[in-house]
């Protein structure tokens, strides 16, 4: 399963990018995030709880961020494990482009399901994976015209 999209953030690509690499932002935006922690070795580590179709399912999971490419560009690839509900894996390009005082933020993302969720059909699971990944950027734009507010 593919994700392309871009978004339009109202701030400056670096303060974007910081706040796109700060734990605490990042944990009040993704939805039904529990927890999200950096491990020893740079990886993070999330636990999210997600409702799919008629599967609600608590995943685990890791997440590895490429960032030698910042602040324009960086990668990030995971996993987790939802139990019985199943198993996700996926990644994402994230390329940021400074405009005025703006900043555009597109992304490709790619996604792997299996077990339960799998059985549901892929147009289910799509539809969720993009309400998913327009309610975090509404989230994460929401922060950002906050934070500028304040």
């Amino acid at each position: 399963m593919e994700l392309n999209d871009e978004v339009r953030i109202p701030a400056k690509l670096e303060y974007v990018y910081n706040c796109l690499n700060d734990l605490e932002v990042l944990q009040k935006c993704i939805p039904g995030c529990e927890e999200l922690l950096k491990a020893e070795d740079g990886s993070l580590s999330a636990k999210v709880v997600l409702k799919i179709g008629p599967i609600k399912a608590k995943f685990k999971g890791k997440i590895l961020l490429d960032l030698s490419n910042g602040p324009e560009k960086y990668s990030l690839n995971g996993e987790g494990d939802g139990g019985m509900a199943g198993f996700a894996k996926g990644g994402a390009d994230v390329e940021l482009i400074e405009d005025g005082n703006e900043t555009i933020l597109k992304y490709a993302a790619t996604s792997n399901v299996k077990g339960k969720i799998a059985q549901l059909g892929s147009r289910l699971v799509l539809s969720t994976a993009k309400k998913l990944s327009r309610t975090f950027f509404e989230n994460f734009r929401n922060y950002v015209l906050e934070e500028q507010k304040n």
